[in-house]
């Protein structure tokens, strides 16, 4: 927060739905005031995210590609998108690789260690702070009703 000359200037960092809610109508007054800044953080370079990663977790004499194939790199670059993400899913893969005694880890690894349906709607909308209960308050709607349609169990007729 700063005060300058009968200016108060307030800083807000949050989530990606703060964003959103500030842009409600509830929230008109606070919203029509404020300029949204985005840091995208590792979007479009999950790679070299990965890559600078295992330099800095590993030995001088490594290369990434001592520890993970190629493939591996490029399964965990399409598949996830932040940082934390990333570091879990390799320690996953460490993990399995560890027990199957495989080195380098390779992309078959990567993908039993990836969760069912990461990148699913349900799981999308609640890495951005929607989840079903936030959900069935915006839209007026009961929050079983929501957690149907995201398992796609909804009536047609309700859809």
């Amino acid at each position: 927060m700063r005060y300058n000359g009968g200016i108060l200037s307030v800083v807000l960092a949050g989530h990606p739905k703060l964003k959103n809610d500030l842009h409600r109508p509830a929230l008109e007054e606070i919203g029509a005031r404020n300029s949204v800044f985005m840091m995208e953080g590792i979007k479009g370079h999950q790679q070299e995210y990965i890559r600078w990663l295992l330099n800095e977790c590993s030995h001088d004499e490594y290369q990434p590609e001592d520890l993970l194939t190629a493939e591996a790199i490029t399964v965990l670059a399409e598949q996830l998108t932040t940082p934390l993400q990333v570091e879990h899913y390799l320690e996953l893969a460490c993990e399995e690789a560890y027990k199957a005694g495989q080195k380098p880890i390779g992309a078959e690894i990567i993908q039993t260690v990836l969760a069912a349906g990461l990148n699913d709607l349900e799981p999308h909308l609640t890495r951005h702070g929607y989840n079903a209960k936030v959900l069935a308050e915006i839209l007026n709607v009961r929050t079983a009703e929501v957690s149907s349609f995201l398992h796609g169990q909804l009536p047609t007729g309700r859809s």
